[in-house]
């Protein structure tokens, strides 16, 4: 059984759910069904003990807790959360901090598969326990561990129930929840009461597994294994991964020979959750290989790749061993995705006739592709182009197949023409900025 922390989620199982909430002592228990601006529609999306059916959900009291019925299947199109919560009814404890956890069991139709811990962090006396929302055509559970210090009226009125009083209510300012202001970051709309454009749908998580683009500039990962990443690269993750340095070993043999003994800086991540990454808010994007066709990329703007991918440092076909030690590049070979990057929205070239591009706007390109690497001189451009490469070189492409070519000649690091001296002057100061050293 999969057990959640705070603010983590993961996927819901399959078919009808039943949450089952227990406590030390007597709590009333909600769900609410949100729309996308986090707000019920009206008041019959709350579902309690006095309104027991709503679309989709169900509550009903057992011997053992209190019991919620999901139907994903039957819920709205409008709907995308159904929030879950318990509050102190007044007979015991007022706070959720004194009256202690409230236990969340998920349920498919044969056993429990996830379960989480509730518990206040202040003066709660209403506490949002889960979250099972929408991720495009998935839905997940998320474990959020918020609350009220008003208690019912507050959490009610935080996501649009009207709550009536015996005298007319005095003007005051909405009702906010009592947070952990690091960890316990809105995780979502609903769970605190505010609005912005950053909760629209386009700023969502991503629905899938493996590699998937997060906007333009983002990847997420689906994590259920393991992956290969750019160290470094990694602005956010869910759930219980583990990162792993790979500077030496199977793939670090073949890069060290070619750097002269110098490192990797790749990061090897495995588990399950969901991983975001980014580099230098670059323009990400993702390439699938049927292991028919080899795929040649500047190292600096790989990002990530599935491990059944193997690649190795090879210099470019064309580039003469004693005078142009920058021109190596990785070569992706085998069956998988890999998550590349531009320094801006590329162009890709169909390779039908002879192609030339600048060794630095050049990214990737076809493994099949023959290349050449000449001077600019012997096309009568002279200094005219290959303004960062300091040897005013210019790579041919011919053959069938593809280039990418990115609208800028500087990749992250400096691949061709590196700067550096003494130890890091020849091959390994050409080779600085592979994957992103």
């Amino acid at each position: 059984m999969k057990v959640l922390a705070r603010g983590e989620n993961c996927p819901a199982p399959t078919g009808p759910l039943t949450v089952e909430l227990s406590s030390s002592t007597h709590v009333d228990v909600s769900a609410l069904l949100l729309a996308s601006n986090g707000r019920v529609r009206s008041d019959a999306d709350m579902v309690f003990w006095n309104q027991p059916e709503g679309a989709g959900v169900e509550y009903r009291r057992a011997s053992s807790g209190h019991l919620v019925r999901v139907d994903p299947s039957a819920i709205p199109a409008d709907i995308e959360t159904v929030v879950i919560a318990a509050s102190l009814d007044g007979t015991g404890p007022t706070t959720f901090a004194a009256a202690g956890p409230v236990s969340v069991a998920v349920s498919d139709a044969s056993a429990p598969q996830v379960s989480y811990s509730a518990d206040g962090i202040g003066d709660e006396s209403a506490l949002v326990c889960i979250e099972v929302y929408r991720r495009g055509d998935q839905w997940k559970i998320r474990a959020v561990g918020q609350g009220y210090a008003d208690g019912l009226a507050g959490l009610a009125n935080a996501f649009g129930i009207s709550v009536e009083t015996d005298e007319p209510p005095a003007p005051a300012e909405p009702s906010s929840p009592i947070t952990d202001s690091t960890v316990n970051s809105p995780a979502r709309q609903g769970v605190l009461a505010m609005r912005s454009e950053l909760f629209a749908p386009a700023h969502a998580e991503v629905p899938g597994s493996g590699i998937q683009k997060q906007g333009s500039k983002m990847c997420r990962i689906g994590m259920n294994g393991d992956i290969m990443a750019r160290a470094g690269s990694m602005v956010a993750y869910q759930g219980n991964l583990q990162f792993e340095a790979k500077g030496s070993g199977g793939i670090g043999r073949a890069l060290k020979q070619a750097l002269s003994g110098e490192g990797v800086p790749l990061m090897k991540v495995t588990g399950q959750g969901d991983l975001f990454l980014a580099n230098a808010a670059q323009d990400v994007h993702l390439i699938d290989l049927d292991g028919s066709d080899g795929l040649t990329i500047n190292g600096a703007n790989v990002l990530a790749f599935e491990s059944t991918l193997s690649y190795d440092i090879k210099r470019v076909q064309g580039a003469a061993a004693g005078g142009n030690a920058g021109f190596f590049n990785c070569v992706f070979t085998g069956r998988g995705r890999i998550a590349i990057t531009t320094d801006g929205v590329p162009v890709v070239l169909n390779v039908d006739q002879p192609t030339f591009a600048d060794p630095q706007a050049a990214v990737a390109w076809s493994s099949s592709l023959q290349t050449r690497v000449k001077k600019n001189d012997s096309f009568g451009l002279g200094t005219l182009i290959g303004r960062t490469t300091g040897e005013r070189f210019t790579l041919e492409f011919a053959g069938q197949g593809f280039v990418v070519v990115q609208p800028s000649e500087q990749p992250p690091g400096g691949l061709v023409g590196g700067t550096g001296g003494g130890e890091q002057a020849g091959v390994g100061g050409a080779l600085g900025g592979l994957l992103g050293r």
